[in-house]
């Protein structure tokens, strides 16, 4: 049940922080309901209601997918791990960008050629009906406990440190604002919201930046009083973050090829862009946004390390408490409130994202399934009927997420036992000609099974004795997954439609066969310009 965190006084909101939290709620509710109701999607057809109608441009995609992906998991867990273990835990962020190229080149172009509403439609399209309906129900399960559970327990947590707010009492209020609009407005009021939300974000996030590096003294005050090796990302196999670089090196690509280009809650964005080339650039303009997280999510907990050992703070008793310490301790009066409203844009942004794509997946992929002549206006009365049902579900289990002995690491856990059958699945799909539907199904089922037994062997570890890191667990899982599937469709191989045929590449590189646009914003050349950008990063940071 709810793991309370020990009581707290809080922050005592002056008028220009009160001013600031209540009037980010009154705009962002309002111009997310206002900008639903204005495109009238909620009463026009069920694909411009989950989709936006297929009018999404690249900048709105790159900023929908940045701020659903990012939420308070990231900006209290790696200021966590940044005080802990330093820079490391960054490669979840860095390793981001390879994965947005992976979608951008290979994914995106199919999504949408075929012009699917979802990820699992797009299955049944080049597999089979059962597919479509075991990927659906995975993609809510993973919806509700990981995107949903972990952002309103941490944002609860944190909020209660700051405020004195009851954890429970954040965890309804936040679910219940942000259901609000996301159900009156649909994927145009979530992806304005987003938009805005990504901007008081990253703004928060800087100034705690910018205030910890004038108070430690530059990076060199930095460098000076923290061990060598929280400034790198490779550790080595003795790594006590238990983050060795092979296991990110295995095990990132397993997650990320699931959340970045087979998960319905990322995916969603880059289904409804206007067209391939806005499809594909705004991925890629994420991937360069992924690049600041590290400097303005983790890098700040290194700071309050220093700050520690240079004799300014005192130490901390709690390390999740590393967020809340450096609003208390570095921001100047009234900018509290511009905090609070950062976390609450983290928050309310991944929410928002995870809810609409509920929402899209049972209407599309499980209810229109068994009702096929539904109409869409009461197609979309169901998604919001779905919506309203997921909130009372995400609510229920954000209660036990206190069991794990680390919020991140356990959102982490989760993914490495979700992830591993959807990748194997997608992968050799869209690069593998002759993988079959029948291999396909077997493979989801089997790996999912095999999954939640290892998340059970993990939950009740202290009886079972479970030590395997969940990176390489899920690497594990992920060749099992691959195995399952080749040896099924060599037995039963797949019979391709004419519109399956058209889902695979011929070969890899046929990916770079389209033109683009010219100049600068040229798939390719930013592709090119976005991969050497972060080997470099690694290479200074190595």
């Amino acid at each position: 049940m709810l793991t309370d965190v020990p009581a707290s006084s809080g922050v005592a909101l002056n008028f220009i922080d009160t001013s600031v939290l209540i009037l980010y709620f009154v705009v962002v509710v309002g111009i997310g309901c206002w900008s639903g109701m204005r495109s009238r999607t909620g009463v026009e057809g069920g694909k411009e209601y989950f989709l936006a109608g297929g009018t999404l441009r690249w900048p709105m995609i790159g900023l929908a997918l940045f701020s659903t992906n990012i939420s308070t998991i990231h900006l209290v867990g790696f200021a966590q791990e940044g005080y802990t273990n330093g820079l490391v835990a960054g490669n979840f962020e860095w390793m981001a960008p390879f994965l947005l190229i992976v979608l951008a080149l290979f994914f995106a172009p199919f999504y949408v050629r075929s012009q699917v509403a979802t990820l699992p439609d797009f299955l049944e399209r080049r597999y089979n009906r059962h597919c479509r309906d075991w990927l659906a129900f995975l993609s809510i399960i993973s919806a509700i406990f990981i995107h949903i559970g972990f952002t309103l327990y941490t944002g609860a947590v944190v909020l209660k440190g700051l405020f004195g707010i009851p954890i429970l009492y954040s965890i309804i209020g936040a679910t219940l604002l942000t259901g609000l609009y996301t159900i009156v407005g649909g994927p145009m009021a979530v992806v304005v919201t987003e938009s805005i939300q990504t901007i008081v974000l990253l703004a928060g996030s800087i100034l705690i930046t910018v205030f910890g590096l004038i108070k430690v003294g530059g990076w060199d005050g930095i460098v000076d009083n923290v061990e060598a090796v929280k400034l790198t990302m490779l550790r080595p196999a003795n790594d006590p973050a238990n983050l060795p670089w092979y296991s990110i090196f295995l095990g990132y690509p397993v997650i990320g090829l699931w959340y970045w280009c087979a998960d319905q809650t990322i995916v969603q964005r880059v289904l409804g862009a206007k067209d391939e080339n806005h499809a594909r650039i705004g991925p890629l303009f994420a991937g360069f946004i992924k690049i600041l997280p590290v400097f303005i999510f983790v890098l700040p907990g290194v700071t309050l390390l220093a700050l520690i050992n240079q004799g300014q703070f005192k130490p901390l008793e709690d390390s999740k408490d590393a967020y809340s310490y450096l609003i208390k301790n570095l921001l100047p009066t009234g900018l509290t409130g511009v905090m609070a409203a950062a976390l609450l844009a983290a928050l309310m942004s991944t929410v928002s994202g995870a809810l609409n794509s509920i929402a899209t997946l049972f209407s599309y992929d499980l209810y229109k399934r068994w009702k096929p002549d539904t109409s869409d206006k009461k197609l979309v009365f169901i998604g919001r009927v779905a919506t309203f049902v997921a909130m009372l579900l995400s609510i229920v289990w954000s209660q036990y997420i206190g069991h794990f002995e680390g919020i991140y690491q356990g959102c982490i856990s989760l993914i490495c036992y979700v992830a591993p059958p959807i990748t194997a699945v997608f992968l050799l799909g869209v690069f593998w000609k002759r993988a079959s539907g029948q291999g396909a199904f077997v493979t989801l089922t089997t790996g999912s099974i095999l999954g939640f037994v290892v998340f059970l062997l993990e939950w009740f570890k202290s009886k079972t004795g479970w030590t395997m890191p969940a990176m390489l667990a899920g690497f594990y899982l992920c060749m099992i997954c691959i195995t399952i599937h080749i040896i099924v469709s060599f037995f039963k191989p797949h019979k391709h439609t004419a519109e399956s045929q058209m889902l695979v590449w011929d070969k890899p590189l046929d990916c770079l066969k389209a033109p683009g646009w010219s100049g600068i914003r040229n798939y390719k050349t930013l592709s090119a310009v976005l991969f050497i950008v972060m080997v470099t990063l690694y290479w200074f940071f190595r």
